[in-house]
């Protein structure tokens, strides 16, 4: 380390002591809140969510033929059909913006376009029909078809435009993918590795499933999900030891890990600092949440822009961001920036963006932030005017 680097750490430090008011209530509120949120993270997100997700992601690495992600994902399939293909598999999981972070790794490594991994990464967290039927409930029906119809829309649209803005970078990424094909296992084909993936989805699926206070289908399988994910894992279990080899599972079990470490530390850190700068639901960070309120008021460019942001900074837990828009709203949020907050929080927060910069590096992340805030701002500003 040189001499500059060594001055500006002494430097950082000094201000750091020197300047940040220890002594405020509201720091003091923000750091607890900071620790709060890490904690209910750890417990309610990582071992529903993300291991899981890990053991998806590291089974999509060393199962999923790669021929076969080329063939519905890659730069060279069918626009159609690799668009859909990647929202409806994104629809179908209904994560939040963190699950779907090691599932958006694999299938990106594994050879898939940055188009479709793109809206996949956006079509996850986004287009939950769970969240979108509780925001027409709860926020009205115009918002929450807004809500779906926007999202679907922006999955593909903003995947595309990554696809366009990057085709250069990702064809040369995709032929040396091509040129170094990575080794899986296919001893037990298409309907046996169907039925295993189905399985480890559905648990995925299962194991978070949301409350729906409401009478109806969606709350009677909240009430038998713990049957439902018993009944997944038992069968899991049976495959595994039916159909898999020991250096199979021991390949699996490395990959998994894998993304684990990759992941796991740059989402603790993002969910801190989100928690010390928005604090959790019905609590504040550092940021007061009247200025947000404030500042989200009425149906200016600027207030869908500003509630674009904090939505795009702020972690939303799966279906958590109804409640919170319902009591902006109640605070003179408009339903323009009520409609932006809704299409840019669950699909991006401060940690997901964190890990998405360490798998596509800085310029592809903040064009894919930029491109989703500046979509949510103008979609909300013309909702706002229809409304």
């Amino acid at each position: 380390m040189n001499d500059r680097k060594t001055f500006l750490i002494f430097l950082t430090i000094f201000l750091l002591f020197y300047f940040v008011p220890f002594d405020s209530v509201r720091f003091q509120n923000a750091i607890m809140e900071a620790f709060y949120l890490t904690q209910w993270y750890a417990r309610e997100h990582v071992i529903l969510c993300l291991i899981p997700a890990f053991f998806i992601a590291g089974a999509i690495s060393i199962f999923v033929s790669q021929d076969s992600v080329l063939r519905y994902l890659g730069a060279k399939a069918n626009r159609i059909l690799s668009y859909g293909v990647a929202s409806v598999s994104g629809t179908i999981l209904s994560v939040c913006s963190c699950t779907v972070l090691p599932l958006f790794a694999g299938i990106y490594k594994r050879g898939a376009g940055l188009g479709p991994a793109t809206a996949f990464l956006y079509s996850g967290p986004a287009i939950n029909v769970l969240a979108i039927i509780l925001t027409a409930r709860v926020l009205g029906i115009e918002i929450g078809l807004a809500r779906a119809i926007g999202a679907i829309i922006f999955s593909i649209v903003i995947g595309a435009l990554m696809a366009f803005l990057f085709r250069k970078e990702d064809s040369e990424r995709l032929q040396e993918i091509d040129e170094n094909p990575a080794s899986s296992y296919h001893k037990r084909g298409l309907i046996r590795d169907a039925v295993y993936f189905g399985i480890m989805v559905a648990l995925l699926v299962f194991l978070n499933w949301g409350r729906d206070d409401i009478p109806g289908l969606f709350s009677l399988i909240y009430s038998y999900k713990w049957y439902i994910s018993l009944i997944l894992v038992v069968l899991l279990a049976v495959v595994i030891v039916k159909w898999f080899e020991e250096d199979e599972i021991k390949s699996w079990t490395i990959s998994s890990w894998e993304y684990a470490k990759m992941i796991f530390p740059l989402l603790f850190i993002g969910v801190f600092v989100a928690g010390f700068l928005l604090g959790r639901p019905e609590h504040e960070g550092v940021i007061p949440s009247r200025w947000v309120a404030l500042l989200v008021g009425g149906n200016s460019l600027l207030s869908n822009f500003i509630a674009s942001i904090v939505g795009a900074f702020m972690y939303f837990a799966t279906l958590t961001e109804v409640p919170i828009v319902q009591a902006l709203i109640g605070s003179g949020m408009g339903k323009g920036p009520a409609l932006a907050l809704l299409l840019s929080g669950p699909p991006l927060s401060l940690p997901s963006m964190l890990v998405i910069h360490s798998i596509l590096g800085f310029k592809k992340t903040l064009v894919y932030v930029l491109l989703v805030i500046i979509f949510s701002t103008f979609t909300g500003f013309f909702f706002g005017m229809l409304m």
